[in-house]
């Protein structure tokens, strides 16, 4: 065999290894990503149900960092919730404002661990998760948020029965 056709099969060879390689890496990056939002999101499918007397309840389980995130909808748009029992508000950070066409209403201020911060008021039209279905919530659209979730604050969660045992939650309308 001629020595260029032997440079040639090993170039071919050297290809296809690390091609095989990427191949490999992409697939364990996206199994593994899935995993760590499962882990980030333990809630991505939401069960609801009607307990005996007649009220809608979801259950949700804490992640690994101790929160409870929940998908769920604002005005029927898909989005994250992370339940904040300390936030007076829904806040929203304004990028998903924007992506929801929320109107910025008139300028407030919010206490918060980093300070004194600028929001905006706005309205909801309705909030759900699971089954669970509320309506003309107060919420704020807050500039400072950089995440891709939204607090689920008390203006919310006020109207609805919080029950906490263990990892999980039970939320009751």
């Amino acid at each position: 065999m001629p020595e260029s056709e032997i440079r040639s099969q090993r170039r071919t060879g050297r290809h296809m290894m690390i091609a095989a390689w990427v191949i490999a890496l992409g697939l364990l990056s996206l199994f593994f990503s899935d995993i760590l939002d499962k882990q980030w999101n333990p809630n991505q499918n939401i069960q609801s149900s009607i307990s005996d007397q007649g009220a809608h309840e979801i259950r949700l389980k804490r992640n690994k960092q101790g929160h409870y995130l929940a998908r769920g909808r604002i005005n029927g748009q898909p989005v994250t919730f992370l339940l904040d029992t300390g936030a007076t508000l829904v806040s929203i950070p304004e990028n998903i404002a924007r992506k929801l066409s929320l109107k910025a209403g008139t300028r407030s201020y919010a206490n918060t661990a980093n300070g004194v911060i600028e929001t905006y008021n706005t309205r909801l039209d309705a909030i759900g998760i699971g089954s669970i279905e509320l309506y003309d919530i107060a919420a704020q659209i807050n500039p400072h948020m950089h995440t891709d979730e939204i607090l689920l604050g008390m203006s919310f969660l006020k109207r609805l029965e919080l029950i906490q045992r263990g990892d999980t939650l039970t939320i009751r309308q």
